[in-house]
């Protein structure tokens, strides 16, 4: 079950980049009407179909937004990270929740009314403006996807998703690192295969020296080159 953050250290909204634009007592006043949880691993924040209508910003740690096929496959629709929002589709047009939301680690949340989420984005056109280039994103990331299934084949899927997630390495220019990497079988909910596949597309790139992995990490040693792989094998099997 989850619990209430008791830490007021920890009760705060100052590292969500959408209420950069707000003062101190602004944002004091907007955390004194959220609820702050913690929620364990596994756990579900939200179920599909609910009626709910809060907005959820991570605090710290780490949640999966999933739905599921006809057949009761899971597909994860995205990963929310510490700094993200979810729940302002149903906030905005009080649709039914799109997605189940459940934790991938310890996370902790604020959870803020639908009424006060509306009318801090009336009031401030910098977190609207935050809100529409969020809800752009997620509309390129998903035709992407979407893209890439018709013409990717699962390996390459596997890559393209895992250059998505990369991030460069401060420390060792022109390094890029997944860090951590995900569970295989979380990438394959991703990429729309395996994870025997994933694990396959991964490790067969380990003795080319193109992919390391260190303890949790996946380091790209060459991201120029995993990208031409992608982009000659997606021109590849468009023309077949």
């Amino acid at each position: 079950m989850s619990t209430t953050l008791a830490q007021p250290a920890a009760r705060s909204l100052r590292g969500i980049k959408l209420f950069e634009c707000l003062s101190d007592p602004e944002l004091k006043a907007v955390e004194g009407q959220c609820r702050f949880r913690c929620y364990a691993k596994a756990e579900t924040l939200l179920d599909k179909g609910s009626l709910t209508r809060e907005v959820f910003f991570v605090l710290r740690g780490a949640a999966a937004a999933v739905t599921f096929s006809p057949a009761g496959r899971e597909v994860t629709l995205g990963i929310i990270r510490t700094g993200d929002m979810f729940g302002e589709l149903a906030a905005i047009d009080q649709e039914p929740r799109s997605a189940t939301v459940t934790a991938m680690e310890p996370t902790d949340v604020a959870i803020m009314p639908a009424e006060l989420f509306r009318d801090l984005l009336m009031k401030h056109a910098p977190m609207a403006f935050g809100v529409l280039q969020r809800l752009a994103t997620i509309v390129r990331t998903t035709g992407i996807r979407i893209m890439e299934l018709a013409t990717l084949q699962a390996a390459q899927r596997v890559y393209a998703e895992l250059l998505r997630m990369a991030q460069p390495d401060a420390a060792v220019p022109g390094l890029w690192v997944v860090r951590p990497l995900p569970p295989m079988h979380e990438i394959a909910s991703l990429t729309g295969t395996t994870r025997e596949t994933v694990n396959r597309a991964v490790s067969q790139l380990y003795p080319s020296g193109l992919l390391k992995r260190k303890g949790r990490n996946l380091f790209i040693m060459e991201r120029e080159k995993l990208m031409e792989i992608v982009q000659s094998l997606q021109v590849h099997h468009g023309r077949r």
